[in-house]
């Protein structure tokens, strides 16, 4: 990546959740406002808002360096995705897991590695060595961890893999009716304190 294409310290906040309002959508509010707050610009994004489709293995990514094989909503984002070095995921969990909208957005992130031909191939993220930072936050109507499932887990392992460092992240137990998060001053506090740090790693990076 040339000088002038490199990322800047900006944020691209990625809400997972189906409902609009919910609590997904309050902590991810929550947490751009703290990016915010420390002067680093903030864009937030809600997946139900794109018509996009899952990866479909069509490897064309590997000679294009993009995702060539579908024209979609994924297609408006990816300029977004480059220019950003900071990235926020929220999602609600469903079924132990991201959702389906989260899911298939971290799979089209697929076209962000470079490989290697033999097999099992060998494998590097073309966003290394950018200094990009993330948070990421979960949302169960539940109380144990065990409730969760692997919903932080799914969206931090394939931001670290992209080269992300996940300097905070927030689980939510016990919360489900649309938009009572706001009622949670802990979670509240703490969103807003991910966002500030967020911002303050990336313009200290």
């Amino acid at each position: 990546m040339s000088k002038t294409n490199e990322p800047t310290a900006r944020v691209l906040g990625i809400g997972g959740s189906p409902r609009k309002n919910g609590n997904s959508d309050v902590i991810l509010k929550e947490i751009l406002q703290g990016v915010r707050e420390r002067g680093v610009p903030a864009k937030p994004v809600h997946l139900r808002d794109l018509l996009y489709k899952p990866c479909v293995g069509c490897e064309k990514c590997r000679k294009d360096k993009i995702c060539t094989g579908q024209t979609d909503g994924m297609t408006t984002l990816y300029g977004d995705i480059l220019k950003s070095r900071g990235m926020v995921l929220v999602s609600p969990t469903h079924n132990y897991n991201v959702t389906a909208w989260m899911k298939a957005f971290i799979d089209r992130l697929y076209c962000f590695y470079d490989y290697t031909d033999e097999s099992p191939r060998r494998w590097k993220s073309r966003l290394g060595g950018q200094r990009r930072k993330a948070v990421i936050a979960a949302v169960c109507e539940q109380v144990t961890k065990k409730d969760m499932g692997f919903t932080l887990e799914a969206m931090r392992l394939p931001l670290e893999a992209l080269s992300y460092d996940v300097v905070d992240d927030l689980a939510v137990f016990g919360v489900f009716h649309r938009g009572k998060a706001r009622d949670r001053e802990d979670v509240m506090t703490k969103a807003r304190a991910m966002g500030r740090e967020l911002a303050r790693v990336l313009r200290g990076s």
